[in-house]
């Protein structure tokens, strides 16, 4: 029997950039009755709780002790102290200030190049590239953008790829990553999922093999794949109706 159930979060547990469903809402707080819960994503922390925390009504503080945020990839993570009733910074593994410079120049040109830079569609006070701390973030329409016009913008994902190959010849020193529906996630080398997933199980002090993961973007050059290079055991879903699917199925044999 699996441990931990780890989560990707847009496109997994939910329509990119919303809040999780009331489904999903429920389904995971039964599930932190039975399992340590860690959603990891490229998000910042306050959209953790946007997204995700602060849809878990029913939840108890007891039960959100089980629940473990692994923000920015896992270069971040948050657990919950019940005590407080408030969430502590456990670490934080920050780019320094000439990274994200160098990062953001990059990518920023590359688009550019490509007429990928559409800073004329953004929402007032949304921007496109996005200092996350432990990684720097290009969102092509900015955070804001309606559900609608981010699925629309690269769903084969061959713009966001053109943008990765101009950028790392731009600044090779860092790796790129592909995500959510308009995404790239910029890190320095080692530090995406497989960096998160490491100390998950130092965190939580479990194996590999005690690990369920959910994700979309499992595919090869996807933030999620790699979680699969590592040989957890992974779900590949298309949206969170998948991901409700199966976690009824595992619900229904633990309870």
């Amino acid at each position: 029997m699996k441990k931990v159930l780890a989560f990707d979060v847009d496109q997994t547990l939910n329509i990119a950039k919303t809040p999780i469903p009331p489904e999903i809402a429920d389904l995971l707080t039964q599930c932190l009755d039975h399992f340590e819960i860690c959603p990891i994503s490229g998000q910042k922390y306050d959209q953790f709780l946007f997204q995700i925390v602060d849809q878990l009504k029913d939840a108890t503080p007891e039960q959100l002790e089980h629940l473990h945020l692994f923000v920015a990839q896992g270069t971040q993570y948050y657990r919950y102290d019940a005590s407080k009733k408030d969430w502590d910074q456990v670490y934080s593994y920050p780019l320094t200030d000439e990274q994200v410079a160098e990062i953001t120049e990059a990518i920023e040109t590359a688009a550019k190049e490509l007429g990928y830079w559409e800073e004329d569609k953004l929402a007032e006070g949304d921007e496109i590239i996005e200092n996350r701390l432990s990684q720097v973030t290009f969102s092509a329409l900015g955070q804001k953008a309606g559900t609608e016009a981010k699925y629309a913008w690269d769903p084969d994902c061959k713009k966001r790829e053109a943008i990765v190959k101009r950028a790392k010849e731009l600044a090779p020193a860092y790796d790129y990553e592909i995500g959510g529906t308009t995404s790239i996630n910029a890190i320095t080398p080692g530090m995406n999922k497989v960096f998160g997933m490491t100390h998950l199980m130092e965190e939580l002090k479990v194996e590999k093999e005690d690990i369920l993961y959910f994700g979309d973007m499992t595919q090869p050059g996807g933030n999620d794949y790699p979680v699969v290079q590592m040989g957890i055991d992974t779900i590949t879903v298309r949206s969170h109706e998948d991901t409700a699917y199966a976690l009824r199925g595992i619900l229904g044999l633990v309870k």
